[in-house]
């Protein structure tokens, strides 16, 4: 087993913000003057826009050089993890994976960066060519009819989800009397935000002696006004719930209509479909499950898949071939109309699209067969640290990731999950994370391996968590004030926690800090 990298120190730049960095007057790059054949046709464009579009001020950018511009991004990647610099397992449920290189060098090509969302259709031929193929291979995975991949994020696909479920209800005149929507306690939180978002009563499962709920709780809520049923399945906590088939049918069978958060599905691909499963519509995180990169919250594509008497609700437009050319098809009048413009992210479609192309069905199997086992691996090592636990039933095999405990560890040493977290990075590690709210799981940490770690990657995890369980139990003080080894330091918690001293923009943090 790999010994902890005790040697590991991140770089440490005292970086100030860009916005303060650089001399009036400088610049990066000289952009080159318009062509006075395209001025004299377009004359002064300005002079044609609404002037309620207009700036009232100049645009305030940092002018900086080149060199200094290089220096500062690259300061700031030595001060960041990621997947590329360390192997990542700790931010479960997220699925962070190795994505190939070559995808990205395809997604920078011109023939991708370069097209306008408006231009001809006739032009975008091979995106959209692309794009339907796709669309293909992801109705075989799932078993759905028809997709789209028009949300940006896993939140807005399952946003789009009970948005098509109350469009549904309205077409049949029952949406007035259909106005509650039944999730559990350990689907992602947005199965039961965004529904209410979408106007539902949200009724949340709790989990029982297993960890999730069973037949007989859901069909305790059932009734006329039970518009549907949005749930993960694994759930966040890796556990596998058999019930679920049964609950679909008994959801369908009193006319409500049943949505797959299949954010969880690395450990599923060639084993279990949506649509045979029952479930009326689905979406799955392509920055995930797909191996385009998770992005830090950019360039985020959910894939909705529907089944066919619900495609006429998707987002518009929809992509259509007629056997000849590839087609927008923005003529949808019973469409939940655009959930974001365009057609998203259609480089994260692309990079999607060649992964999938490059490991055919049997890879897309061997990828979940993988991550399983990986992730059973990880958790029957963990098993033996002193202090963690993994809730319920510690022989139940999870499938691709694992909510544990460190309940024990907390009360005999005093510290928190937190605390053990904080330490992650001084081995160079991610920082795992609490988990999703509702915290039902004592002090936990949840942890989701993927197909993309090495046995060698798996055993430095585990040898990490142990020597941080050894120091807890022998010198629980010293841990209180980690990171020692970060590109920064602990954050006063008493600052961290007041809204006060939040600013989420420039000019919030210059109005702040005057």
């Amino acid at each position: 087993m790999n010994q902890p990298q005790n040697n590991y120190h991140a770089a440490r730049w005292n970086e100030p913000i860009i916005m303060e960095m650089g001399t009036k007057g400088e610049r990066g790059v000289l952009v080159d003057k318009t062509d006075q054949n395209i001025l004299d046709k377009i004359s002064d464009p300005v002079n044609k826009l609404s002037k309620d579009i207009l700036r009232s001020s100049d645009l305030n950018l940092p002018e900086i050089s080149q060199a200094q511009i290089v220096r500062h991004y690259t300061r700031l990647s030595q001060m960041t993890l990621g997947f590329d610099v360390t192997p990542d397992a700790s931010s479960g449920t997220c699925t962070m994976k190795y994505s190939p290189k070559v995808n990205e060098a395809i997604c920078r090509q011109s023939s991708v960066l370069d097209i306008h969302p408006l231009q001809d259709v006739s032009s975008l031929q091979g995106i959209l060519k692309i794009m339907y193929e796709f669309e293909q291979i992801m109705c075989e995975i799932s078993g759905m009819q028809k997709y789209s991949f028009q949300a940006s994020g896993g939140a807005q696909g399952i946003y789009t989800n009970a948005c098509i479920i109350r469009a549904y209800h309205e077409s049949t005149g029952e949406i007035h009397e259909r106005n509650e929507i039944i999730t559990t306690a350990f689907s992602h939180p947005a199965d039961a935000a965004t529904p209410a978002v979408a106007g539902f009563k949200v009724i949340t499962l709790m989990p029982g002696e297993n960890g999730y709920p069973d037949l007989e709780s859901l069909k305790a809520v059932l009734s006329k006004r039970t518009a549907g049923l949005m749930v993960t399945n694994p759930e966040d906590t890796g556990l596998f719930n058999p019930h679920v088939p049964a609950m679909v049918s008994a959801v369908n069978e009193i006319g409500g209509l049943c949505a797959y958060d299949q954010a969880n599905a690395n450990g599923l691909f060639g084993i279990v479909r949506a649509r045979d499963t029952g479930f009326d519509l689905c979406q799955f995180n392509l920055h995930k499950t797909f191996s385009a990169p998770h992005s830090s919250q950019g360039q985020a594509t959910a894939a909705v898949g529907v089944s066919e008497k619900l495609a006429k609700f998707l987002p518009a437009p929809v992509i259509e071939f007629d056997g000849e050319r590839y087609n927008l098809d923005y003529d949808r009048p019973e469409s939940i109309g655009k959930i974001r413009s365009f057609m998203g992210n259609i480089q994260t479609v692309i990079k999607a699209y060649a992964w999938v192309m490059s490991l055919g069905s049997g890879g897309l199997k061997n990828v979940s067969e993988t991550a399983v086992l990986n992730n059973n691996y990880l958790a029957t090592q963990l098993a033996q640290i002193k202090g963690l636990n993994l809730p319920w039933d510690a022989s139940t095999k999870r499938i691709e990731q694992v909510r544990y405990s460190w309940k024990q560890l907390c009360e005999d040493t005093g510290l928190t999950t937190t605390d053990l977290a904080r330490k992650m990075s001084d081995f160079g590690l991610q920082t795992f994370m609490e988990s999703h709210a509702p915290r039902l799981v004592d002090e936990p940490m949840t942890l989701e391996p993927t197909e993309s770690l090495s046995l060698d990657d798996l055993d430095e995890y585990v040898s990490v968590l142990k020597s941080i369980s050894d120091q807890a139990y022998s010198d629980p003080e010293s841990l209180k004030g980690a990171p020692y080894k970060s590109a920064s330091d602990q954050l006063p918690q008493e600052q961290f926690n007041d809204p006060k001293t939040w600013a989420m923009t420039w000019k919030a943090f210059k109005a702040k800090r005057t």
